[in-house]
C-alpha cells in the first residue's frame, strides 16, 4: 500500500492573514508507522509572525462588528466543507499522527460538531440586566451587561489531535468576534493548515486567521506581544505554566496534562468498567491528556475486573493505522516508545507486575496493564502519555478518593458507582475539573466545560465556555 498518495510529499505553504506564503526553510512531516516523509512544510519567520499580528489587529475592527448571523454562516459553511472532505482529512491525520483511521474519523466528526456548536453559540452570546436599586445609591439606575470580543487570540496546539485542537481554538474565538493566530505542533501541522484553507473558503475575513508552523523562538511574540489579548495553549504541563508566566496581561487558558484516575466501586457494572477502561487507556496509544492511567478498584471486585480488563486489552489490534481492523497505532516516534518502555522496566524493577504487554517494537509499545504499582512510581505519579494503565485495589471509598487526589494533576476523574451518596461525595472531594460517573475520565463531548485544576491547567474549553474566555463583560449604567 502506498501511504503518501494523499499528500504526495508535497511542499505546504502557511497562512498569514489569509494569504499563503512559502519560505526557504522547510520541516518534514513523517508517518510514524513507516518513518516515510509525507510532506515538507514551509516554516514561518519572525517577519511572518509580525505580519500575522498586524493583520489580526487590523481585522479585529471588522470581526468585532460582524453580526452574529454572519459569523454563524461562516462557521456552518466550514462545518459543511469539513464534512465533504471528511475521509481525506481522516487519512491526513493518520499520516501525521499514526492514530488508527477508525479514531481519526471520530476526530473529524467531532471537529464538524465543534463548528456547528460554535455557529449556534455565536447567536446566543447574551448579557443581563442588573437591578441596581437594591441599595439606596442605585435608585433610578439600571445596569446592562454585555459580553464583547476580547481581541486577537493566539492558539498553540499539541500533536495528538491535530485537527480537533486547532478547532477548539479557532471556532469559539471567531464565534465571539475575534481574529485567531494558530501555531500547530511541529510534528503535525498539516491538519491545521488544511483547516485554515477550509475557513478561508468558508469566508473568514482577510486578516482574521493565520496558521504559522514555526519554532519556539519564532513564536515568542504570540505569547508576549500585547496586541494579542488571549492565549489558549494545549500541551505539556511545564511548557504551559512557563508560557503563562511570560504572557504578561493576556487572558490565558491552559489545557495541560494529567494522569487520569478511574475508581471502580464494589457496586459497579464490572464488565462495563473493564470495557471502558480498555478503551480509555489506549485511545491514541495512550497519548491523550485524559487517557486512563490509574485505576483504583474495590477489593471485592478487583480480581474479576482485572481478569476482564486484561482479556480486553489483549484483544486490542496493533498494526497499520490505515487498516480498518487496527485499533492502536504507534506512538508519535520511537523515542516516545523507548521512554515508555523504560518507565515500565523501572516499575518492574521496583516491584510492579506486568499482567499483559510491556514489549516494544520500534515505535509500538504493546498495550500494557501493570499491578503492584506504588504511588511513587513514575507510571503512577507522572503523566505516562503511552498505552500503560496501573490497577490497584482499595478497601474503602475514602481511600480511593485520597489516592485519586494524591496527584499534582486534576483534569478529569472517572467513577463507576451506583450509590448517589458516594457519587456526590466524590463530586465534592475530588480535585478535578470534571467527574464522569459510570464512564472513564476520557469521556468528553465538545459542548461541555473542559479543563483542569492544579497542574492540569486553568480556564475552560468547550465551545460556550471558551467563548466566555475570549470575551469581556462590560457594564452600562443608565440613569433613569
Amino acid at each position: 500500500m502506498t501511504h503518501t498518495t494523499l499528500l504526495e510529499r508535497e511542499q505546504r505553504e502557511f497562512m498569514v492573514g489569509g494569504a499563503w506564503r512559502t519560505a526557504s526553510v522547510h520541516a518534514t512531516v513523517t508517518y510514524p508507522y513507516t518513518g516515510e516523509v509525507v510532506a515538507r512544510v514551509a516554516q514561518a519567520t519572525a517577519t511572518d509572525v509580525e505580519d500575522a499580528i498586524v493583520a489580526a489587529a487590523d481585522a479585529f475592527t471588522t470581526t468585532r462588528r460582524m453580526p452574529a448571523f454572519r459569523r454563524a454562516e461562516i462557521l456552518l459553511r466550514a462545518a459543511g466543507i469539513i464534512q465533504e472532505r471528511a475521509e481525506e482529512l481522516s487519512r491526513q491525520i493518520v499520516l501525521e499522527t499514526g492514530n488508527p483511521i477508525v479514531e481519526t474519523r471520530g476526530e473529524v466528526a467531532r471537529t464538524i460538531t465543534i463548528f456547528q456548536i460554535a455557529a449556534e453559540e455565536a447567536k446566543r452570546i447574551s448579557g443581563e440586566i442588573v437591578p441596581l436599586d437594591g441599595i439606596a445609591a442605585g435608585e433610578r439606575r439600571l445596569g446592562e451587561v454585555r459580553r464583547f470580543p476580547i481581541g486577537p487570540v493566539a492558539g498553540i496546539t499539541a500533536f495528538n489531535a491535530p485537527l480537533l485542537l486547532p478547532a477548539h481554538k479557532i471556532a469559539p474565538a471567531f464565534a465571539a468576534g475575534n481574529p485567531v493566530i494558530v501555531k500547530p505542533a511541529p510534528r503535525t501541522p498539516l491538519s491545521a493548515l488544511s483547516l485554515g484553507a477550509i475557513l478561508q473558503e468558508a469566508g473568514v475575513p482577510d486578516g482574521a486567521l493565520s496558521v504559522l508552523p514555526c519554532d519556539v523562538a519564532t513564536a515568542q511574540p504570540l505569547i508576549m506581544d500585547e496586541r494579542l489579548k488571549a492565549l489558549s495553549f494545549t500541551g505539556s504541563v511545564p511548557v504551559g505554566w512557563a508560557l503563562k508566566a511570560q504572557a504578561n496581561r493576556k487572558r490565558v487558558t491552559l489545557e495541560l496534562g494529567g494522569n487520569g484516575a478511574v475508581i471502580v466501586h464494589r457496586d459497579a457494572d464490572v464488565a462495563r468498567a473493564a470495557e471502558r477502561c480498555a478503551f480509555g487507556g489506549f485511545l491514541r496509544a495512550g497519548q491523550a491528556c485524559i487517557a486512563v492511567q490509574r485505576i483504583y478498584v474495590h477489593e471485592e471486585v478487583y480480581e474479576p475486573f482485572l481478569e476482564m480488563l486484561v482479556e480486553r486489552v489483549r484483544a486490542i489490534t496493533m498494526g497499520d493505522p490505515l487498516d480498518e481492523a487496527t485499533r492502536m497505532g504507534p506512538l508519535i516516534d520511537e523515542l516516545a516508545a523507548c521512554r515508555a518502555e523504560a518507565w515500565v522496566a523501572e516499575a518492574v524493577a521496583a516491584g510492579a507486575t506486568v499482567r499483559t504487554g510491556g514489549r516494544r517494537q520500534g515505535s509500538f509499545l504493546e498495550p500494557t496493564v501493570l499491578t503492584d504499582v506504588t504511588a511513587d512510581m513514575r507510571v503512577s505519579c507522572e503523566e505516562v502519555f503511552a498505552p500503560i494503565v496501573a490497577v490497584t485495589p482499595y478497601q474503602d471509598f475514602e481511600q480511593a478518593l485520597t489516592w485519586t487526589n494524591a496527584s499534582p494533576y486534576g483534569l478529569q476523574a472517572g467513577l463507576f458507582c451506583n450509590d448517589l451518596r458516594q457519587v456526590y461525595r466524590a463530586f465534592e472531594e475530588l480535585q478535578v475539573g470534571g467527574v464522569i460517573v459510570n464512564d472513564v475520565n476520557s469521556w468528553r463531548v465538545d459542548s461541555m466545560p473542559y479543563g483542569g485544576v492544579k497542574a492540569s491547567g486553568c480556564g475552560r474549553e468547550g465551545v460556550r465556555y471558551a467563548i466566555e474566555e475570549f470575551t469581556e463583560p462590560r457594564l452600562l449604567v443608565l440613569t433613569l
